[in-house]
């Protein structure tokens, strides 16, 4: 197939996608005035029935949330985009439900190296733990309720993962690692490949593009599934894990999909020989002339997909509790948008339901040449209700259906 044929097909495609979310984008969204301590103000586009409120700022590339035991919620900060120490978990304290903004914002840990995700977990003996996945690690503490520090200075390391920042001959490659914990007590961590296209070097296949399992001390460590290029997005929903995942760059601009699976333990994704484009997976076109020709038969189709580029990150559910039709059995997406912005995807929250049903829920972070913002993960705080880190303004935003 030649490249200006493959292009075509890959234009067709991201059409109909786009079709396809169209129809299900109903939702009248009307401006909500943002105005930030720092000066900045803009529009964002809401459901009219819901208000957003900037509910911490001054944070930088703020990520993912975790609720510890005592109801306190930490966010991690990976300060910018370079493989850095310079990253911070902070503590978001002091709730206000009526104002919806938090009275604190106290670092608990400093000096970190690109703190994507954290993570809690009450042992069978009742101990509290805190683990931090950092690019070339990942540790755990025990936890004290309340505190405002760590316990201990020298945390025990469960893994260590291959770290090559900046140098590597690869470029920089996916310097997050998100962690996360299945209702049975098994511990979950995902690294990204090495590169967007490339054979991972034979030391490292079951430590890069997978998703790993083991116990909450580190023990009998297994890969659970492989071959998924970033799934920076890791979370259990009842009994059912879902991530969502990051399609490869060289496919051009319409492909391919943006996805988001429910795992299967032993499942391979079929990064990098295999692809998804319009909910359909294909063989990568640099193999197409390849003998024998891969086999993508085995590869597990995406619960929902999103457009080349709009990069899925973090999300939440919202289950058939929810009042409102908007997010009633439904996840909310974030959507962080892509690296170039002039590509214009993403950059959005989006409710998503079975059969990738799919509605806008919060637009406008692009207006013209302004970014306002790229949203990065979303946790649930009542049946109407979120709060969403924006990673590029250092904001997190509380987001309610309006009071009565």
């Amino acid at each position: 197939m030649s490249i200006s044929k493959l292009n075509f097909s890959a234009s067709v495609l991201f059409l109909l996608a786009s079709s396809a979310f169209s129809i299900f984008a109903q939702n009248a969204l009307v401006p909500n005035k943002v105005s930030l301590k720092d000066g900045r103000e803009f529009n964002l586009n809401l459901p009219s029935n819901y208000e957003i409120i900037p509910a911490a700022e001054g944070l930088a590339r703020v990520r993912f949330f975790a609720v510890a035991p005592d109801g306190r919620i930490f966010v991690t900060d990976m300060f910018d985009m370079s493989d850095n120490r310079k990253g911070t978990v902070y503590i978001l304290d002091a709730w206000n439900a009526r104002k919806g903004k938090f009275g604190k914002v106290i670092p608990f840990l400093t000096n970190l190296r690109n703190p994507n995700s954290v993570a809690f977990h009450t042992d069978k003996k009742g101990q509290d733990w805190f683990y931090l996945a950092e690019t070339h690690q990942l540790t755990r503490r025990k936890y004290v309720e309340n505190s405002t520090e760590p316990t201990a200075d020298k945390p025990e390391t469960l893994a260590t993962f291959p770290a090559y920042g900046l140098g590597y001959k690869h470029g920089s490659w996916h310097l997050t690692r998100t962690v996360a914990f299945s209702p049975d007590g098994k511990l979950y961590v995902s690294i990204g490949t090495c590169c967007d296209l490339c054979d991972e070097k034979k030391s490292e296949k079951d430590v890069r593009g997978v998703v790993l399992q083991m116990n909450a001390d580190g023990s009998e460590r297994k890969v659970y599934v492989r071959n998924i290029k970033n799934a920076v997005g890791l979370k259990w929903i009842g009994n059912k894990f879902y991530a969502t995942n990051g399609g490869v760059d060289h496919l051009g601009l319409d492909a391919p999909d943006e996805t988001f699976f429910q795992l299967k333990e032993g499942a391979d994704y079929g990064w990098s020989k295999c692809y998804q484009a319009n909910g359909k997976v294909a063989v990568n076109p640099k193999y197409i002339k390849k003998k024998p020709l891969p086999d993508c038969s085995f590869v597990p189709v995406s619960w929902a997909y999103f457009p080349a580029h709009s990069s899925a990150l973090g999300f939440d559910y919202f289950d058939g509790k929810s009042a409102d039709k908007i997010l009633k059995n439904s996840f909310l997406m974030a959507l962080h948008g892509s690296t170039d912005r002039n590509q214009g995807r993403g950059y959005k929250i989006v409710a998503v339901r079975d059969g990738n049903e799919q509605a806008d829920f919060i637009t406008g972070f692009v207006q013209g040449i302004n970014i306002f913002g790229r949203p990065c993960d979303v946790l649930k705080m009542s049946p109407n209700s979120f709060l969403f880190s924006d990673d590029r303004g250092g904001v997190v935003y509380f987001v309610r259906r309006k009071l009565r």
